[in-house]
């Protein structure tokens, strides 16, 4: 049966599914929207959901699209971001599939980061202040803290003995090949506890669209730090993905079930973030071109409103 492709509703939290999870089981689909930007369309429809016992809505997007066809490089991240903004997002819970740096953090395990090294190459789009417009969006705690408070809370919901580590830094590399053992060294020399393809610039883009978001990562095998061990290969992190699919489905479900609760109202409305990015913009009002006027009224409207 296809679905409404409206909702009249603002939708608040949204959640983006990573690699092996393209989709949400336990809640009933209400629309599929499909939203044009000005950044081009979404890897994904927005597919809205509700909560089972209260009905509140809940936005999902498949990050890699929905037959996983799009590299980490080639995520339409500013579309996808900007058309969540567009519905009412405020707050993202992106989940991410993620190789372990650390002994102590082993495949089918979980973790909240709270800092990033950015080791992409500068290929992937990752401002939506740009073509006559400057804005300086402060970026120094990338994840936001109570968001990850709420996840480390929901370990409960975890099968099979998994944890929840939080406070780890998440390396961010180009991909789609892994590390060589040298760079994995290099990211333990480092700081880095985990490492992935996609929390840049997805996050980054979340904080000048003032959405309060953050990552839960899954751990699905060590990087290649160990000279001991084989590397990495696509059948082992397949078979610990499928693992953490399931796992991912129980803990979005408690996380879900606590976060439409009237106590996190605050926090699903954006109000630590509200206006961030209006104060952030370094352009005087008369040197603002009207092709960047005209993009980010998409997301804006308040602060560029038609002449």
């Amino acid at each position: 049966m296809s679905l409404p492709e409206t909702y009249d509703s603002p939708v608040h939290l949204a959640i983006i599914g990573g690699t092996g999870i393209s989709r949400l089981e336990g809640f009933k689909s209400v629309a599929s929207l499909t939203v044009s930007t000005p950044w081009g369309a979404t890897s994904s429809p927005i597919i809205i959901l509700e909560t089972p016992n209260n009905k509140k809505p809940v936005a999902f997007i498949a990050r890699h699209g929905v037959h996983h066809q799009y590299t980490p490089s080639e995520v339409p991240a500013r579309a996808n971001i900007a058309a969540l903004r567009s519905i009412g997002v405020r707050t993202i819970i992106a989940f991410s599939a993620v190789g372990s740096l650390r002994e102590d953090i082993p495949p089918r395990d979980f973790v909240v980061p709270n800092q990033i090294i950015d080791r992409t190459k500068g290929i992937r789009p990752s401002t939506f202040f740009e073509g006559g417009i400057v804005a300086h969006v402060g970026f120094s705690d990338p994840f936001d803290d109570k968001i990850g408070q709420i996840v480390k809370g929901c370990e409960w919901a975890l099968a099979g003995g998994a944890k929840i580590h939080d406070g780890k830094t998440l390396v961010c590399m180009e991909g789609p090949q892994f590390s060589t053992r040298a760079e994995s060294k290099m990211y333990r020399a480092w700081g880095g506890d985990i490492i992935n393809m996609s929390v840049i610039p997805e996050s980054k883009l979340a904080r000048e669209a003032e959405i309060h978001y953050t990552m839960v990562c899954m751990a699905t095998d060590y990087d290649c730090f160990r000279d001991n061990a084989p590397p990495v290969n696509v059948a082992e992190v397949m078979g610990h993905m499928k693992a953490n699919a399931l796992n991912a489905q129980h803990l979005i479900g408690a996380l879900l079930e606590e976060l439409v609760k009237d106590d996190h109202n605050d926090l699903l409305s954006g109000t630590a973030l509200n206006e961030s990015s209006k104060w952030a913009i370094c352009t005087s009002p008369d040197g603002i071109s009207n092709e960047a006027r005209t993009k980010l009224r998409f997301l804006f409207p308040d602060y560029f409103p038609d002449a």
